[in-house]
């Protein structure tokens, strides 16, 4: 398996970005998918996730009404759209696959991406 992250950089404050993980390796349409993100001295910490269908998310509840997961099954992709980027959003952010469901645990997922820094300035 496979999940690469791409689309992570330096926003402004109040800014727009757009991750995308790319999956190979796995039936993507089976699996539930999680974003991740991890501070500097911080424990990796939950965001949002969505189940195999995509019929249902769950997001952290600090990004609810910001940030918007979605999952193309055709194209084997995993999104996140953020929006209105805090300052405190400034984190590593991980793409993960499960083939229970999760969601919130990082227990719950098998495959990790490596990663794409996201920084947002104040």
């Amino acid at each position: 398996v496979q999940l690469v992250e791409s689309g992570g950089g330096l926003v402004q404050a109040g800014g727009s970005l757009r991750l995308a993980c790319a999956a190979s390796g796995l039936t993507f349409y089976r699996y539930h998918m999680g974003w991740f993100r991890q501070a500097p001295g911080k424990e990796r910490e939950f965001v949002a996730a969505i189940n195999w269908s995509g019929g249902r998310t769950y997001y952290l509840d600090s990004v609810r009404g910001r940030f918007t997961i979605s999952k193309d099954n055709a194209k084997n992709t995993l999104y996140l759209e953020m929006n209105s980027l805090k300052s405190e959003d400034t984190a590593v952010y991980y793409c993960a696959s499960s083939a229970i469901g999760g969601p919130y645990n990082v227990r719950d997922y098998e495959a990790w991406g490596q990663g794409t820094q996201v920084t947002v300035s104040s």
